[in-house]
């Protein structure tokens, strides 16, 4: 019994056991079309579920965009708003949405598989990556629907418009070490996912989508650096940068959004791997 446990079959990784961090990347690299399968059968699956289907996909950020654009077009008014307020509010709450995804469904990527976590040897971090993955299969029309509702609102396009896709690309690194940390921490306690739409709603009004921190926090350079150095503030004042005139990204955000994504992917590989053998436990 004891060298069966110790032999198991070729191609698969005994649940329970943690192996060296190279050896786990490397068999999660092999494994990298689980991964990719298990986000399109999720995405797919839950288009079915709707009439409108894909639509769906749109449908949900273009609603919040005009219900918070609704509520904080009359609130938020003078220097603090921009002139191109509606297509400066658009960019924040769809790239923002990304980040939702990745962040409040990470969370429940190896809680919410559990009898697929149990059965079988193979390195969870394939979850965590399909939840990535399916978001930004879904970040694809999203992005797609940005760039008509810009033109149509009078922001020209230029070649620029294409370094949206190596930001966002750096984006989905940093969601990707956001998704394994909460992940591991809701293993840990499942209390965490409890908080989630707490800290998502905190990050949504400190990520400058409704107003300009620029001038708001002009007389207070520690809150201006502060906020500067948000991650999906960050993120979003980039692709601002790139797709709309004007609005040019702060040097601390474009220096920050990279050393973000570097530093939350490394962190969150190790944090996650680091319990590697205690997710096949869990109940």
């Amino acid at each position: 019994m004891a060298s069966r446990l110790e032999a198991p079959a070729e191609g698969l990784l005994l649940v329970g056991r943690r192996p060296p961090l190279g050896e786990y990347l490397a068999e999660a690299w092999r494994r990298r079309r689980f991964a990719a399968t298990l986000a399109s059968h999720r995405l797919i699956g839950s288009l079915l579920q709707n009439r409108l289907g894909v639509l769906w996909i749109v449908l949900k950020p273009l609603f919040t965009a005009t219900i918070y654009g609704a509520i904080f077009g009359v609130i938020i008014s003078g220097a603090a708003r921009p002139d191109d307020w509606v297509p400066y509010l658009i960019v924040g709450v769809f790239v923002f949405e990304f980040f939702t995804g990745c962040f409040g469904n990470g969370a429940r990527a190896i809680t919410g598989n559990a009898k697929l976590v149990q059965s079988f040897g193979f390195p969870r971090i394939l979850l965590p990556l399909a939840v990535v993955i399916e978001q930004t299969l879904r970040l694809i029309p999203i992005i797609l629907l940005l760039g008509v509702l810009l033109l149509v609102f009078g922001v020209p396009i230029t070649w620029s418009w294409l370094l949206v896709v190596p930001i966002l690309a750096m984006m989905a690194l940093f969601n990707f070490g956001v998704a394994l940390i909460v992940a591991r921490l809701s293993v840990w306690a499942r209390d965490v996912q409890q908080f989630i739409p707490t800290v998502t709603r905190i990050l949504f009004y400190a990520s400058s989508i409704f107003f300009q921190v620029d001038v708001i926090f002009a007389d207070n350079p520690v809150l201006l650096t502060i906020a500067h150095l948000i991650p999906t503030y960050d993120f979003i004042a980039l692709v601002r940068d790139a797709m709309m005139v004007g609005h040019p990204a702060p040097l601390l955000a474009v220096v920050a959004a990279p050393v973000w994504a570097l530093s939350m992917f490394a962190f969150g590989v190790v944090y996650f791997w680091k319990a590697e053998a205690k997710y096949g436990l869990s109940d």
